[in-house]
């Protein structure tokens, strides 16, 4: 049974202010649909569906046989700071010195560490809507207010200057964002990162600090390049840098992360909370990582991945388009696709299902949440919608993810069950009717 925060005492208050991820979330759902004879094709996880490289793995079991497998330093193996420092300087044009190099079990722990080290209660965090769960999910949980900067499709889901300046107040204390992104596949030009600079720099206190989401910075199509907002004078002193190998290298199960801090004392703070909850990342693993980050092989591999991942994203958006009420751009980055639903939930009767249900349920719903719920339980395609990526503003804005981390035969067939049931519309009225599935 998921617990219930309103119906015990035993949790703190603040355990219900926390969010989640559903695309981790929504596993047992997956599961009951499996378990009644209907083959689930899984859109909504973001991992690459390609083995982690032989050279890779061959060093993580090297390491396990010379007896790597002990406590080591929490701030990370110093081999592996240094090549971070290295290969994360020389592709952004920055001197990093390992000190300020703090290595993690992914990517994720920094989000909300970043929030624990930064804000005290009051304090307010800007993050991108659609962006990463996490990213709004801490920020209530450690006292701090949310504000979103909402990312629009007419941009191509990236911001300006013109976006955050007004978001920016005395009491900012954090601004993440994320290019390569997540869920959109929105990619920041080097122009919208240097207006970003610009009024972060005019702006913002001295003390904010940009939080610069990079995980899939490997990942960019048609010639699209990675612009860092840490490589505009002014701001790698405010900017903390992460990421690591979970995308780049199919590698989400090794959990080998990493932030780059503007400071060593403020690396020193990060390290203070490894030792808190987790003491270190597995020596093994962060060997395996420096391979990763500098044997020529790696490049080869990361090449065949995106080539893979730019045919599937053609193919998708194509047929995503030929469906009616279904519009999808093109994504420059990333490996998932981010279709507007708006005319699909209205085809189906989405909308004024929505519109009919109690007001509790509406709170933890939306158009395009009984949409992605009738395409699993009915259609057996699993996806996420709009609100899994930030529920703040998100109403009246339809939209599903697809990660196109899954074979191209898997998507085709996905895409066309996902066609069958935006004809459904007396199929979708029976399911809301069951009333199984709606929140």
């Amino acid at each position: 049974m998921p617990y219930d925060v309103a119906s015990t005492t035993r949790f703190a208050h603040r355990v219900s202010l926390m969010g989640s991820e559903n695309a981790f979330k929504i596993t047992p759902q997956i599961r009951a649909v499996e378990n009644s004879g209907l083959r689930v094709i899984k859109c909504n996880i973001g991992e690459p569906d390609f083995p982690l490289a032989p050279h890779i793995a061959d060093e993580v079991k090297r390491q396990i046989d010379l007896d790597q497998t002990h406590y080591c330093d929490p701030q990370g193996l110093e081999a592996l700071r240094v090549a971070v420092a290295r290969s994360m300087g020389e592709a952004r044009g920055l001197s990093i010195t390992p000190d300020r190099v703090v290595v993690f079990p992914g990517a994720k722990p920094p989000i909300g560490f970043a929030q624990q080290i930064y804000c005290d209660p009051g304090d307010e965090v800007i993050y991108p809507s659609p962006g990463f769960p996490i990213y709004e999910s801490f920020i209530r949980y450690v006292g701090a207010v949310p504000v979103p900067l909402h990312l629009g499709e007419e941009s191509g889901f990236t911001c300006n200057a013109g976006d955050l300046a007004p978001l920016i107040s005395a009491r900012t204390r954090l601004i993440y964002l994320n290019f390569p992104s997540n869920p959109t596949g929105g990619v920041a030009t080097r122009e919208q990162i240097e207006e970003l600079a610009e009024v972060i720099l005019r702006t913002a206190p001295p003390d904010v600090r940009v939080f610069s989401d990079e995980i899939y910075e490997k990942i960019l199509f048609d010639g699209e390049r990675h612009h860092s907002i840490a490589s505009v004078p002014g701001m790698e002193e405010r900017t903390i840098i992460v990421s690591g190998v979970s995308k780049s290298y199919a590698w989400t199960g090794g959990r080998v992360g990493w932030a780059i801090l503007p400071t060593a004392e403020e690396a020193e703070a990060f390290r203070n909370l490894n030792i808190n909850y987790f003491s270190c990342v597995p020596a093994y693993n962060q060997l395996g990582a420096k391979v990763a980050i500098e044997s020529p092989e790696s490049e080869k591999s990361v090449s065949q991945m995106v080539t893979e991942f730019a045919l599937r994203r053609a193919v998708v958006v194509q047929r995503l388009n030929a469906i009616p009420g279904i519009t999808c751009q093109m994504p420059k980055g990333a490996f998932y696709v981010f279709p507007n639903i708006g005319g699909a939930c209205a085809r189906v009767g989405a909308i004024e299902a929505w519109d009919r249900l109690p007001a509790a349920v509406r709170q933890t719903t939306s158009p395009s949440t009984l949409f992605q719920r009738f395409l699993l339980f009915g259609y057996g395609v699993a996806t996420l919608d709009r609100r899994s990526f930030g529920t703040i503003g998100s109403e009246g804005k339809h939209y599903l993810r697809l990660s196109i981390a899954t074979s191209l035969e898997d998507l085709e067939e996905a895409v066309r069950r996902i066609a069958s049931a935006t004809d459904a519309s007396d199929g979708f009225r029976r399911f809301v009717a069951e009333g199984k599935h709606l929140d």
